[in-house]
């Protein structure tokens, strides 16, 4: 009995030859102001993918008000989007440049891999956050028990073990493959129908209605008490925990917003193959691509400009960083100033024989 992935690669083999030739693109024919766009657009999300979420780590660590259970999340979050900055993009970058890629299949598959996992430890993420918001308004009680350190740290390590687990298929079933037409290797809409829809509904549909479920509550929670804000039995809110729980909910909607392009063109590519992939515009399939790579700089600069104690530590860690450069710079100007000036006021001077031996008899 032949297995399932043969199955699948005979099911799908007629399909895909078809869809090779409507996915052949001649890249030296992309204009150049084309490639500086994009190129520019990465260089930018690298940067401030790395710069901002590692102040996100460093804020966590270095401010006891953001040391609490649910920012562990977040940190894990940041964690998942610094990933990508530091190998996929660069690689993007290269194929890029040389108009290809050119360092190999392994490379592509580690790449694939590894922004694979990014994609879907950020979702993950972002659907833990959303849960642990929702213990924290909606079972205040009963939160302390359920999010304890132990606990906390053994959710976010489940959650990167689903994340491994959830990528794993795609090296059996030859999904992660260089696409031309974005220059990198990524997931492969057309490999198998079957498989597409499954990764669209559990990579992004069902977690998307997991969070949509627990904002909803909360919001439903929060519009109560404010209505009924004089009434005693009506549960509290504070404010910072609001402010909080809309900067997470801002998270979520820019998250979807970002990815949910590339994930309806690849469930409309899974449904009808043969008739949907020739009818999308590459200009479309790109923009979508770049507009999910984009999300990875995003979160660290709604955590600054939404949430107070992010903002004040971020201000800190500048602050601090340049002063203290400041203070070397001025330190090593003011030695070098220093032996300049002594070595103005007190030239060497010129040795006198005659001089030397005159001195001498007169002390005798």
């Amino acid at each position: 009995m032949p297995d399932t992935f043969t199955l699948i690669k005979n099911r799908t083999e007629p399909r895909l030859g078809q869809l090779e030739r409507a996915l052949d693109t001649d890249e030296s024919a992309r204009p150049a102001w084309v490639i500086a766009i994009l190129a520019s657009v990465l260089i930018f999300t690298t940067v401030v993918d790395v710069l901002g979420n590692l102040l996100v780590i460093i804020s966590v660590f270095r401010n006891r008000k953001l040391r609490n259970s649910g920012n562990v999340f977040v940190v894990s979050l940041a964690f998942a989007d610094l990933v990508v900055a530091f190998y996929p993009y660069p690689m993007v970058l290269y194929a890029l440049f040389h108009d290809g890629w050119s360092v190999g299949n392994t490379q592509c598959m580690v790449s694939g891999f590894v922004m694979g996992l990014s994609v879907i430890g950020s979702i993950f993420n972002i659907t833990g956050i959303a849960v642990n918001r929702y213990c924290y308004i909606c079972h205040s009680f009963s939160y302390s028990r359920l999010y304890s350190y132990r606990n906390t740290l053994l959710c976010v390590a489940l959650i990167w073990v689903l994340t491994v687990v959830a990528i794993l298929p795609n090296l059996f079933v030859g999904s992660l493959r260089y696409d031309p037409r974005v220059y990198s290797c990524t997931f492969d809409q057309n490999v198998s129908s079957s498989y597409t829809v499954a990764v669209v509904v559990v990579h992004f549909l069902v977690p998307i209605a997991v969070v949509t479920f627990c904002y909803l509550r909360i919001w439903v929670l929060v519009i109560q008490v404010r209505r009924r804000v004089k009434s005693e039995e009506s549960p509290r809110i504070r404010p910072s925990d609001v402010r909080n729980f809309i900067t997470m909910f801002v998270v979520f909607v820019l998250f979807a917003i970002c990815w949910a392009p590339l994930n309806l063109i690849g469930l409309a590519v899974a449904i009808d193959p043969s008739r949907v992939v020739p009818r999308i515009p590459e200009w479309l399939f790109v923009v979508s691509y770049f507009m999910a790579y984009f999300n990875s700089c995003l979160n660290a600069i709604i955590y600054g400009l939404l949430n107070r104690n992010f903002r004040n530590e971020y201000k800190r860690i500048v602050t601090s960083n340049w002063v203290v450069r400041l203070f070397v710079t001025e330190t090593s100007r003011g030695a070098t100033e220093g032996r300049s000036v002594r070595s103005k006021q007190s030239p060497p001077q010129p040795i006198n024989n005659n001089d030397s031996v005159r001195d001498r008899s007169n002390k005798e």
